[in-house]
């Protein structure tokens, strides 16, 4: 009897520390990536974090109108030409079922899902491998769940206002790896169905980095181990891989562009101002707001686990060596280096048998990424000025866009990093985009807002049949426009004339309004 009650009251110990240590893990993941609320609760609307993401939430509200629709042309970017698209359907319906969810708790249930969604599939990322952790019992497992949860880079793939598909490539591929790793140590039905169902939705998803990844892991795995592709206990894994991609490829009805690589000089220049294509110095400090000072040390901690036969995996190692070096080409593939790196911290740190002095080297490790928390949390006055700055530009945008509201069709023409943005509040379509798809649309708006001829620019109107111009940010629409097309800066351009001296402006061109964020023109035909 006695033992009896001392069996009930370790499982109720037990119980109640994995209660804790789940709770903690969930407030922490969503107080990191919800922190950014002030930038996207504005004055009673949701505002995303950026343009590919109203390019998502427009493909969403077409979806939410036509229920089972697959979106497979956009005529909102890139107009009148529109674009096919490398976005799927996978994303789009889950936000759409998102807000089924929320309809009954307020009236701006699509825009809410496209806010949330993102965050909720982190908080599902950290669940999930914090259940892996335990089952694999991973000794340092909470190393891995806190760099997780507050690793910048990756709370920004799932940070609050940022619907985009990024944010569920990496959950899946993150299931996808750790099934993987689970399979090295067991035979298991369960997990090689997980792995099949993850790699296959994950390609689903995206044509891009997951089947880099999957390339990896099989070309590991077929040195290593030949059963990889015929082992009994795998083919169940392997029928689902090929059902689901062949139910994907039914339902799209078409093959995702495999080009990763684009080219072209307009490509080139335009590729140099969006963020997720720069290149990342090795040297640049931001590795360690990223991952902390622990990265330094990876090399060493890799090879003695090479030598200890550590449990962590050949293919682990090479995932983590391959996602640095594509980071170093493409900053948006730090997502997934970061994804492997917490990964595989754990076992990194398996050769201390102290505790103390492991969890001590990880604390002190943390120190860039709490630096960086502290810059975002309390920011000093020029950032918070930044900031309140972009908020209000939010709002006056939109306000712009609604009187661009219409029954007709009525195109416009903005700088391409806005354009989705007014598509998506104004319900028309723009000349440019955000998309690599989008390349000739953008080349086209950047070469009216640098022209000194009225006579060309008013060719470029008439050619995509614009109805209105929105000019926001002159000097840099002046600036990034003659960047994208390699030109020197003009001295007149047309955009700084539309902002700063309205009167001087062709009849073809009537003010239609203006506030904080721009001038708005009605283009008529003469």
């Amino acid at each position: 009897m006695r033992f009896a009650i001392i069996d009930v009251v370790q499982r109720v110990a037990r119980t109640g520390l994995a209660v804790i240590g789940i709770t903690t893990l969930s407030v922490l993941i969503l107080a990191a990536r919800c922190a950014n609320y002030r930038d996207v609760f504005v004055a009673g609307n949701v505002y995303f974090t950026d343009a590919d993401c109203y390019a998502r939430m427009t493909r969403v509200r077409m979806c939410e109108k036509k229920p089972g629709l697959i979106v497979r042309h956009h005529d909102f970017e890139n107009f009148p030409q529109g674009t096919t698209p490398h976005t799927t359907a996978p994303f789009d319906y889950l936000i759409v079922g998102l807000a089924v969810m929320l309809k009954p708790f307020t009236a701006h249930a699509t825009d809410l899902a496209g806010a949330l969604i993102s965050p909720l599939l982190g908080l599902f990322g950290g669940w999930f491998l914090w259940w892996w952790s335990r089952r694999m019992t991973l000794r340092y497992r909470w190393t891995m769940l806190v760099l997780y949860a507050i690793s910048p880079v990756l709370v920004h793939g799932t940070k609050l206002g940022r619907p985009d598909h990024q944010s569920l490539v990496m959950l899946l591929v993150t299931v996808a790896i750790c099934s993987e790793w689970a399979l090295q140590f067991q035979r298991s039905t369960k997990w090689s169905i997980v792995s099949g169902v993850a790699w296959s939705f994950a390609l689903w998803v995206s044509l891009y980095e997951p089947l880099i990844l999957l390339a990896f892991v099989a070309g590991c795995a077929a040195l290593r181990y030949r059963e990889f592709f015929l082992a009994q206990h795998r083919r169940i894994g392997w029928i689902l891989f090929l059902i689901i991609l062949a139910v994907a490829f039914l339902i799209e009805r078409r093959l995702p562009e495999l080009r990763p690589f684009y080219s072209g000089p307009t490509f080139e220049n335009w590729s140099r101002t969006v963020g997720e294509l720069v290149s990342v110095s090795p040297l640049h400090p931001i590795w360690f707001q990223w991952a902390g000072w622990l990265l330094i040390a990876a090399p060493v901690l890799i090879w003695f686990a090479l030598r200890r036969k550590s449990p962590l995996p050949i293919f682990v190692i090479v995932l983590l060596a391959a996602t640095y070096v594509l980071t170093i080409w493409q900053a948006r593939w730090a997502y997934f280096f970061l994804s492997i790196f917490a990964l595989a911290l754990p076992s990194l740190l398996e050769p201390f048998k102290s505790r103390v002095l492991a969890w001590s080297i990880f604390i002190v490790s943390l120190f860039p990424i709490l630096h960086d928390w502290d810059t975002r949390l309390w920011p000093n006055e020029s950032d918070y000025v930044r900031r309140v700055q972009q908020r209000n530009e939010s709002v006056q945008l939109h306000e712009l866009a609604l009187d661009m509201q219409s029954f007709e069709r009525r195109p416009f023409l903005a700088q391409w990093w806005l354009s989705p943005e007014i598509a998506y509040w104004s319900g028309q379509p723009g000349v440019a985009g955000s998309s690599h798809e989008s390349m000739n649309g953008v080349a086209e708006s950047a070469r009216f807002f640098v022209s000194e001829d009225w006579e060309t620019a008013r060719k470029i109107l008439e050619d995509h049949k614009v109805a209105w111009v929105i000019v926001y940010d002159s000097e840099r629409a002046a600036e990034n426009s003659a960047e994208i097309l390699g030109l020197a800066m003009p001295q007149h351009p047309i955009c700084i004339v539309l902002d700063r001296t309205p009167s001087r402006v062709p009849r073809f061109l009537v003010f239609a309004a203006q506030n904080g964020a721009g001038k708005l023109y009605r283009v008529v035909e003469q």
